[in-house]
C-alpha cells in the first residue's frame, strides 16, 4: 500500500518561538582576535523587509577547513562549529558574528552557505554569499550564475564584515541553488 503525498504547506511565520536559542547567531565570541560581521536585510517581491525570516549558514573556517565539531546548539563560548542561526528582526535585518571562511579547495572561492526561510515559500531556499575579491577565481557554481547576476552572490565589504541583503524576488532577487537529493 502506498501513501498519497500531501499537499505542502508554507514555512513559517512561526521560527520566533521555538527555533531561535541562546547564541544562535554567535558563531564566535566577542573576544574572537578574527571574528567579524556578517549581516544584512531580507526583502520581499515588493522590496519591503521581512521582519519574520529565519537564515542559518554553515561555512568553513578562517583556514578552509569544515567544522565537525558538535555543539552548534549549546555554544560553549569558544569551539568554532561553523553553523549558525538568525532571526530578522522587525525591520528584516540579521547578523551573525563570525569569521571570514577559508576556500575549502585550493583556487576556489570562499563562501558563506546561507538557508532562507520565510512566510510563504513551500521549502528553504539555498544560496551562497561569496566572500569578496575572489570572483575571479575559478569557482564551479559562481561560474556557472549568468554573470549579470553574479553580483547578487558577492557579499559587499563595510566596516564590521561583510553585508550580504537577500531579495527573494524582484528585479535583484538573489541567485539560489537548487539542492539536488541523491
Amino acid at each position: 500500500m502506498s501513501l498519497a503525498p500531501t499537499p505542502g504547506q508554507t514555512v513559517g511565520p512561526f521560527f520566533h518561538y521555538a527555533l531561535p536559542y541562546p547564541g544562535d547567531n554567535e558563531l564566535v565570541p566577542s573576544g574572537h582576535p578574527d571574528r567579524i560581521r556578517l549581516h544584512g536585510t531580507v526583502f520581499d517581491g515588493n522590496g519591503m523587509p521581512i521582519p519574520d525570516a529565519l537564515i542559518e549558514i554553515r561555512q568553513a573556517d578562517t583556514d578552509g577547513s569544515i567544522p565537525t565539531t558538535p555543539g552548534s546548539l549549546r555554544r560553549d563560548g569558544f569551539t568554532f562549529t561553523g553553523w549558525g542561526r538568525a532571526k530578522t528582526d522587525r525591520v528584516g535585518h540579521y547578523s551573525f558574528s563570525t569569521v571570514t571562511p577559508g576556500a575549502t579547495r585550493p583556487g576556489e572561492a570562499a563562501f558563506f552557505a546561507v538557508c532562507v526561510f520565510a512566510r510563504g515559500l513551500l521549502d528553504r531556499l539555498l544560496t551562497r554569499a561569496y566572500v569578496p575579491g575572489h570572483e575571479s577565481l575559478d569557482d564551479a557554481v559562481l561560474s556557472g550564475v549568468d554573470a549579470g547576476r553574479r553580483a547578487t552572490l558577492i557579499a559587499v565589504p563595510d566596516d564590521t564584515g561583510y553585508r550580504f541583503d537577500i531579495h527573494l524576488q524582484g528585479d535583484s532577487e538573489t541567485v539560489f541553488l537548487q539542492h539536488w537529493k541523491s
